[in-house]
């Protein structure tokens, strides 16, 4: 016969179920809260939430600054008339690796973030290129699918994942995840799959936050600026052959 509890416990239970208070913010949900039972073990975080003088700025002349939000530091990217693409990279490379954020991005902006990322000498005089997860506040709504910066252009975009384009808060944080491991590469957009490929073009490289360049001779006005927090990553070992298992 199974153990039945008694009344008053069923009660205590029920009581603290009906009173959890539901997660949202005034941007219109805390994209942190969709994934408030991922584990977490074994991330570090990319920024300190305090400074970027450690970060290094490639391309254009796009503004970074800091600023403490209510959830902490954030990154802040302002675009700037005049100027190409720009980016706020890491001082070092990555090869294996899943990498978590949260962004906000002003719907007139396009944005992204780098990652495997290169800049060489002997490619196009250093410009930065490589994968890109796209923020695209467009109609067209590809956020989180993948682009070939300054190079091979869209490599997997979101024409026929409905559900990942649905999934973008136009208004609100937006919860990015993007997992390398040797050539196979996903993301996700809140918690809901977006892109996935087999690459094997860049095994390693920077990560990098894009502003992207903008028309005109003019600063807008108001700015157009894309947020960055909770920036935190994982590196994973990489996957070795296994003659068994890849002979089945």
């Amino acid at each position: 016969m199974p153990r039945l509890l008694p009344l008053t416990v069923l009660a205590l239970l029920l009581a603290v179920v009906v009173s959890r208070p539901a997660t949202a913010d005034h941007h219109g949900g805390d994209a942190a809260s969709a994934h408030a039972m991922e584990d977490e073990t074994g991330f570090v975080p990319l920024f300190d939430g305090e400074s970027i003088d450690d970060w290094v700025q490639r391309g254009g002349t796009a503004e970074y600054r800091v600023e403490q939000g209510e959830m902490g530091g954030e990154i802040v990217g302002k675009a700037v008339p005049k100027t190409p693409n720009s980016f706020l990279c890491t001082p070092r490379d990555y090869g294996d690796f899943e990498l978590r954020l949260e962004f906000q991005v002003d719907p007139r902006l396009n944005s992204g973030v780098m990652f495997r990322a290169q800049s060489r000498d002997d490619y196009r005089d250093g410009r930065v290129h490589g994968y890109q997860s796209e923020i695209d506040p467009s109609d067209r709504a590809w956020t989180a699918g993948i682009y070939d910066e300054a190079r091979r252009g869209w490599i997997n975009d979101l024409k026929e994942n409905d559900a990942a384009r649905d999934a973008f808060r136009p208004e609100g944080w937006n919860d990015v995840r993007i997992r390398c491991v040797g050539p196979h590469i996903r993301t996700w957009l809140n918690g809901v799959p977006a892109a996935e490929l087999l690459d094997d073009t860049d095994a390693s490289g920077f990560i990098g936050l894009q502003v992207h360049g903008i028309k005109g001779s003019e600063a807008p006005d108001p700015p157009m600026e894309v947020r960055w927090r909770n920036l935190r990553i994982k590196e994973l070992a990489p996957k070795r052959p296994n003659p068994v298992e890849d002979a089945k």
